[in-house]
């Protein structure tokens, strides 16, 4: 009787101790926009994402799932900036802006 009730202890304590982890949560994938001009709203794969910035001196963060995307900077109607790119799982990518260049 002894041995069984230590054995149901050690097999209770161990399912209380696997039981107690958390699962990792990835880290968000996100762009870093950096440099977009004063008015210029952030598009991501065709679709308005980002908020018109205030300043060109604010990064915008936007989440995004894995894998490469067209990230356009738009003035009014106006694409003042495109570039495709890449990001992984869990990854921040900064995309800098570069006025006058168009990719």
């Amino acid at each position: 009787m002894r041995i069984f009730a230590v054995l149901t202890l050690v097999g209770l304590s161990a399912c209380s101790w696997f039981g107690s982890r958390k699962p990792q949560v990835p880290d968000p994938t996100e762009f870093i926009v950096t440099g977009a001009p004063a008015g210029s709203t952030v598009f991501i794969d065709g679709t308005q994402t980002g908020q018109a910035t205030a300043a060109g001196d604010r990064p915008q963060v936007l989440t995004v799932a894995a894998g490469s995307h067209w990230v356009e900077i738009h003035v009014g109607d106006k694409v003042v900036y495109r570039e495709n790119a890449y990001v992984g799982t869990g990854e921040r990518r900064v995309v800098r802006v570069l006025s006058g260049l168009n990719r």
